[in-house]
């Protein structure tokens, strides 16, 4: 991507120290390493810029208008928030918003491992009150398009983590510089958490089962993870292997984007249609990112549509809403006598959901019942009352029933 743009955040400043040990606090961190982050930006040839470069206070409205200020709401503008944790764990993470993929967040995380410091995970956080809405401001209100991420290189109240920061934070900051435009350029990352190399754990692993489902052990797992116990985290990056086989590359069930792509192309390429293919990866937009890897089953038209598999964060009301349902319908359909989910859990949806598309629409960046209303001849008050809504406000990726005209 030539056009690249890159906002680096330090995160805190001013009265806002953020996490402190001793004499060290957050804000003089990321400043630091903001700063060399830049000039490694700008001797690439990529246009970057920093949102603060003294020890200034800054409120959350100043610090995300300064960010959109600088390249505006586009789909080629990077954001990095540059934090270190606190909590006396050790490790970097990754956190990356609702609207993106997890492909730049994997790859700063992946290089950061390689650069020697230990992978925690890299993660989406949801806002308790809106599990529909970012829990940080960072990704929240930075628009709908640019791509920001939460870079967490460390613990500063780990002593030892502390250190390693203070000694490498050059070689982190190379390491997240070479993730950026590799992951922009369609490169791949040595050692890309991909193809089996790596495991993500989920709620409800052990080493044990991980070790069983993936012909490894724990013993080895442990020792390629250097781990000293049998503890893990939900969103945790495990390697498995030191190699990747050849078996693992030439995967039938999944696509790599590259270069030209389209998700019309792709879809004619596998026998599907576009919404088969959206579906089947939960994309709520046609963008479509280098390197993004699609899964493309061809058994899709027979019964991938009818059958849903539960992921960390939904909701009985989040999955009827995005196939047209009520919650009752939902339940009916499955036989639930509660609202209770478990992650990968199967749940059947309407059968005749090819039949009804033509009359669910799925609300994208810009929109406004307006302009829904205006496009498919209908206006706001009908589209409210059909969706139940009680209020004008919209959020990207929702489902909207829509009037059918004779």
């Amino acid at each position: 991507m030539n056009n690249l743009k890159v906002v680096i955040d330090a995160g805190h400043g001013g009265t806002d120290s953020g996490a402190v040990s001793g004499n060290i606090k957050e804000k003089d961190l990321t400043l630091m390493i903001s700063k060399y982050m830049l000039e490694q930006f700008k001797n690439k040839g990529i246009d970057s810029t920093l949102i603060r470069n003294t020890d200034e206070s800054i409120s959350p409205a100043e610090r995300t208008k300064r960010i959109l200020d600088a390249y505006g709401d586009k789909s080629n503008v990077i954001i990095i928030s540059n934090h270190i944790n606190a909590s006396g764990g050790e490790g970097a993470e990754v956190i990356y918003a609702l609207r993106d993929n997890s492909n730049l967040a994997k790859n700063i995380l992946t290089s950061l491992g390689n650069a020697g410091q230990k992978m925690r995970k890299y993660f989406q956080r949801r806002l308790p009150s809106n599990t529909s809405k970012d829990y940080y401001f960072i990704h929240r209100n930075t628009g709908q398009n640019t791509k920001p991420v939460i870079v967490e290189y460390g613990f500063i109240d780990n002593p030892k983590d502390l250190a390693k920061i203070q000694e490498n934070y050059k070689k982190y900051v190379d390491a997240v510089v070479d993730a950026v435009i590799k992951t922009y350029e369609g490169k791949t990352i040595e050692n890309l958490p991909s193809s089996g190399k790596y495991y993500t754990v989920k709620s409800g692993d052990s080493l044990w089962k991980i070790a069983k489902e993936n012909n490894t052990t724990v013993d080895e797992i442990k020792k390629l993870n250097n781990l000293k116990s049998n503890n893990l985290v939900v969103g945790q990056t495990l390697k498995l292997s030191e190699k990747t086989n050849d078996s693992d590359k030439n995967d039938s069930d999944k696509y790599i984007v590259t270069s030209g792509d389209s998700l019309w192309k792709i879809a004619n390429q596998y026998g599907l249609t576009v919404n088969q293919l959206k579906q089947l990866n939960n994309l709520t937009s046609d963008n479509l990112e280098i390197g993004q890897e699609l899964k493309i089953k061809n058994n899709i038209a027979k019964d991938e549509t009818n059958v849903y598999t539960v992921k960390s964060g939904d909701s009985l009301w989040k999955i009827a809403n995005q196939y047209g349902l009520t919650v009752n319908q939902l339940k009916q359909l499955n036989n639930l006598t509660s609202d209770n989910l478990e992650i990968g859990q199967k749940l059947k949806i309407k059968n005749n959901i090819a039949k009804d598309e033509t009359n669910i629409y799925t609300v994208k960046a810009g929109d406004s019942l307006w302009n829904i209303a205006n496009r498919f001849k209908t206006n706001v008050n009908e589209l409210k009352k059909l969706n139940n809504l009680t209020n004008n406000y919209l959020t990207i990726g929702q489902t909207l029933k829509i009037p059918t005209t004779d």
